[in-house]
């Protein structure tokens, strides 16, 4: 059995899973903004789980820097935290190994494991509070993509050059519409909101050239409302040497990072395949 913790800005899921990687129980509370009372909050959840032994566990943080020697995170995009022992605080609450990584490319790794054989380039993009991204290429994390997501690409916008994420996330939808995305139902703001992640989206496709792009995330979850207009606008800057890739919607995208803490631990610790 495995375990994955998925740390995000609002919630955390902690599930348990078998060697073939099939959720058998899960708990998820919200995220406390203090890491000692995280740590209380997911021991209480763990204590819950039937399962006990596990072999091996991953933990998918939005960690904006990331020691991963030492399995510590540095800063968080949505979270106080600094500089905090994730790898060690786990490990001795398991009682077995743990790998910690950025909660994006997890949900990349997931969704690659997923299309196996048919692409070997996958971009993944999150977009929920924050935007975060994550290569994978022939089954590997592509490291060279920054932790901090959205953030590190700086765009102009309105006059002003700003980080991609402060007007195309889920944050900023929230704050330009007064609405979530899931009650968002009408064409012309779907149409605006792929305008602006299409902006991020072109510097990634000259960048890491995918083959797929896939998204995820809450925003991610409603692909099939904006999914169109987001291709029609990347379409307007395709050429013969910048291809537009594929775009899909996650597989699985509220889990996608918790099967990512499976896939990751499992090829760290786990027993061949």
């Amino acid at each position: 059995m495995y375990a994955g913790v998925d740390i995000g800005g609002t919630k955390t899921l902690v599930a348990a899973l078998d060697d073939n990687g099939v959720i058998t129980e899960s708990r998820k509370f919200p995220t406390p903004r203090d890491y000692k009372h995280f740590l209380l909050e997911l021991r209480h959840s763990v204590a819950f789980l039937t399962t006990k032994k596990f072999q091996a566990a991953g933990v998918g943080m939005p960690a904006t820097s990331l020691d991963r020697t030492h399995g510590r995170g540095l800063s968080f995009s949505n979270l106080p935290w600094r500089n905090v022992p994730m790898q060690r605080d786990v490990e001795k609450l398991l009682a077995c190994p743990v790998v910690v990584e950025n909660d994006a490319k997890l949900g990349a790794l997931s969704e690659a494991m997923l299309l196996k054989g048919k692409f070997s380039r996958v971009l993944y993009v999150t977009v929920s509070t924050g935007i975060g991204l994550g290569l994978v290429v022939d089954g590997h994390i592509d490291s060279n993509i920054g932790d901090a997501g959205g953030r590190l690409i700086m765009l102009e916008h309105h006059g002003k050059l700003v980080p991609w994420e402060q007007f195309a996330s889920g944050h900023a939808i929230v704050e330009r519409y007064g609405k979530q995305a899931h009650d968002i139902t009408d064409a012309t703001t779907w149409r605006a909101i792929a305008r602006d992640l299409s902006i991020g989206i072109q510097e990634l496709i000259a960048l890491t050239e995918p083959e797929v792009i896939v998204f995820g995330g809450s925003v991610g979850t409603y692909f099939d409302r904006y999914g169109d207009y987001l291709h029609d606008e990347l379409a307007k800057y395709e050429t013969p040497l910048v291809p537009l890739p594929a775009l899909q919607a996650a597989s699985r995208p509220e889990k996608a990072v918790v099967y990512g803490c499976y896939d990751i631990a499992r090829a760290t610790y786990g027993t061949a395949a």
